[in-house]
């Protein structure tokens, strides 16, 4: 069979021929891959970089995806770490770790929704439980990701959802998507942080994709700018596009109630993830959400692997 195929961890997937995959054990099945999704999660796997990596190559990649089982049944499935992933015509899943979609989903959009939503879907109701009425920011709300946190928060109950992003053009485009507020964080560290404790001084949450210098000028604004300092202020880490590391402030740590906390593969437990995939998934097809999601044959994975300026979500499809 055809499959996408690192063999380097400095060079792009490759479209190649592999052994057809094998199911062992009473809950794997083989299914034919329908769509999978290129989400920065992938990037990282295929490079190396991610804290889960095991370094094994070479490796398929791909975490997800929509796939037809033997019997006919459309699922989405979440894949264990493994080196044979879903950017193949076919792949090997565990029936637990996946779910059954209605014959009339769109496989190309669930395939590319569900993880990016995931993040802020599972950080507003696993890592914490966001209430009703509460503010959110979302740092880092141009990206795909971001924008879908704008809109899964407003599904949940926020009142006030503040959007943070570095490109203004981008930014337009997500308030119509529920932002009550949106904030420019393109300047240097002072400047973000006037803008962000100016925008959003009395959030209750904020869901982070960047980290990195950002992070650490919008909790010094945040703090700075707070009204009541012991009101409980969530920061839940979910990505790191601006930088693995921040330079927090001792301060800020001691002069509010700010609790940090990250949410991704494992501080959420596996079994948070497989509850949340239903909901989520009727959620999508259901239209909920508006994202753009593109299909792109998975023999041009080379040239999807290059394109990293889009802002649509690519699903290769076999």
């Amino acid at each position: 069979m055809k499959a996408a195929v690192v063999s380097s961890f400095d060079s792009a997937p490759a479209f190649a021929e592999v052994p057809a995959p094998r199911a062992s054990g009473d809950d794997a099945l083989v299914v034919d891959v329908l769509a999978a999704g290129l989400h920065p999660r992938v990037r990282s796997q295929a490079d190396g970089s991610h804290y889960t990596s095991t370094d094994e190559l070479p490796l398929i990649p791909g975490i997800d995806g929509v796939g037809r089982d033997a019997s006919g049944a459309l699922r989405y499935f979440i894949l264990p770490d493994t080196t044979l992933g879903s950017m193949a015509q076919q792949t090997v899943i565990d029936r637990r770790r996946s779910i059954l979609l209605p014959d009339d989903a769109d496989p190309i959009l669930v395939a590319a929704a569900m993880n990016p939503a995931m993040s802020s879907w599972l950080a507003l109701r696993s890592r914490i439980r966001l209430e009703r009425g509460q503010g959110v920011l979302i740092l880092g709300a141009t990206g795909s990701a971001g924008s879908l946190a704008v809109q899964v928060a407003g599904l949940l109950g926020a009142d006030a959802i503040v959007a943070a992003g570095r490109d203004d053009a981008k930014l337009s485009a997500v308030a119509p998507l529920g932002a009550t507020a949106t904030v420019s964080i393109a300047g240097d560290p002072a400047a973000i942080a006037d803008a962000v404790g100016q925008a959003a001084a009395d959030v209750d949450v904020v869901l982070d994709y960047l980290w990195g210098e950002p992070a650490a000028a919008a909790i010094t604004g945040l703090v700075t700018a707070r009204g009541d300092s012991s009101r409980p202020l969530t920061w839940i880490e979910i990505g790191s596009v601006a930088g693995r590391t921040a330079p927090i402030p001792s301060a800020a740590l001691r002069a509010a109630d700010l609790r940090i906390v990250g949410s991704g593969q494992g501080s959420v437990p596996t079994r948070d993830i497989l509850d949340a995939l239903p909901a989520l998934a009727d959620t999508i097809a259901s239209g909920a959400f508006q994202l753009d999601a593109v299909a792109v044959p998975l023999a041009d994975v080379a040239t999807a692997w290059a394109d990293t300026s889009t802002t649509s979500r690519i699903a290769l499809t076999p």
